[in-house]
């Protein structure tokens, strides 16, 4: 049997050549060396151009590169260069996923398109992370995060009824990052099993069309589109943001039983005896009166003793709190969510193996740091 105490990360001794820059990419090769693959991130001469995507800045990169690019080797070529390209190429033997996020057919216009580089290596896993894709009505368009996620109707679901607004996270990167690194472990599976690679074509259009829920199933199921709600969920009242004596709260009731003990909690049982407020839909209908009443009982709760008692009697309710105090939060350290590498600090991991952990073993990488190491037996 295996000692617990000494079982290697999951991904240990798969090697990934990193051509990716900015976020989706790097948020998905930086999950797999979380896990233990060694991820050579291969930068052109002027570097990835998340290093100067500040500020903030860490040192000499920027806090967005310092959040992406944890667990990988550096080192730099100039893939305009033929002989550049070959060094590259040198370094494909060995490697179990060679992922990029260039324009559609800038690889095959260098010699790497997948059908050129599995004759030569035909166990390569080849992923590609595009805008839209290569082809079709809007194939090779140019995509960043908000871009795609306007035409997936990501940002249309989001706002009130003044119009849309964009999140202000990365959802749709992120959610391209995610999906990548998935498929990269389902193709490893499958070249593991069948004894070849093959392509991975991951857009962040189709990741942003597989974000749209309920919004999505409510067209394609029910012919039904989905106001915009604001603060408000689109389906289940009261379920939103709700400001208190201190702070806002996001209070989730979707159940007639945790509607029933809100009331009870918060001295409205009135409420209980109209029978407008008996059902999930007889709340949506009257969603204006019932957002009143309950925004006027929590306006004179305190947020975190309010938060207490729903949450005792099992009513999902949460203090909004900002990334400044979230990441400080005690249980943000009690879940290793906030941990500490040579000064740095880090997001933590959020899959936690009992046997098979990962970990952060480096900070992110200088520019070429690793140059030297990676290429020593390929000069």
């Amino acid at each position: 049997m295996l000692n617990d105490n000494a079982a290697l990360p999951p991904l240990q001794g798969y090697k990934i050549i990193d051509l990716t820059r900015v976020l989706a990419g790097p948020l998905c090769t930086q999950v797999l060396g979380d896990y233990g693959a060694d991820v050579i991130k291969i930068e052109p001469p002027s570097g990835d151009q998340s290093r100067t995507s500040g500020p903030p800045y860490c040192d000499d990169s920027s806090a967005m590169y310092y959040g992406l690019n944890r667990n990988k080797r550096s080192a730099v070529l100039d893939l305009k260069q033929a002989d550049q390209r070959l060094m590259l190429e040198n370094l494909l033997p060995g490697a179990t996923v060679l992922i990029h996020n260039f324009k559609p057919g800038t690889m095959e216009k260098w010699g790497f398109g997948y059908e050129d580089l599995k004759q030569k290596f035909p166990k390569l896993i080849m992923a590609s992370i595009s805008g839209f894709g290569a082809d079709g009505p809007l194939g090779g368009t140019p995509g960043y995060d908000g871009s795609a996620g306007a035409w997936a109707g990501v940002i249309a679901s989001n706002g009130d009824d003044s119009g849309p607004m964009r999140i202000g996270l990365s959802v749709v990167d992120v959610s391209a990052g995610l999906h990548a690194a998935i498929g990269v472990l389902l193709a490893i599976k499958a070249m593991e099993r069948d004894g070849v690679g093959q392509h991975l074509d991951i857009s962040l259009y189709d990741c942003g069309l597989a974000l749209l829920h309920p919004h999505g199933s409510n067209w394609l199921h029910g012919n039904s589109g989905t106001p915009r709600s604001g603060n408000q969920h689109p389906t289940f009242t009261p379920m939103g943001i709700y400001e208190t004596a201190d702070k806002p709260i996001y209070l989730a009731v979707s159940t007639d039983l945790n509607f029933r003990k809100f009331c009870r909690i918060m001295g409205l049982s009135a409420l209980l005896e109209s029978e407008k407020y008996s059902t999930s839909e007889g709340r949506l209908a009257h969603r204006g009166e019932l957002v009143d009443i309950v925004a006027r009982a929590l306006k004179a709760e305190s947020a975190e003793i309010i938060v207490g008692k729903l949450n005792q009697a099992d009513i999902p309710a949460g203090v909004v709190l900002p990334p400044s105090e979230a990441l400080e939060h005690p249980h943000a350290f009690h879940r290793n969510m906030n941990v500490q590498l040579d000064g740095q600090r880090f997001v933590g991991l959020p899959i936690k193996l009992s046997r098979t952990p990962g970990g952060i073993l480096r900070t992110p990488p200088e520019k070429n740091q690793h140059f030297d190491e990676i290429f020593a037996q390929n000069l």
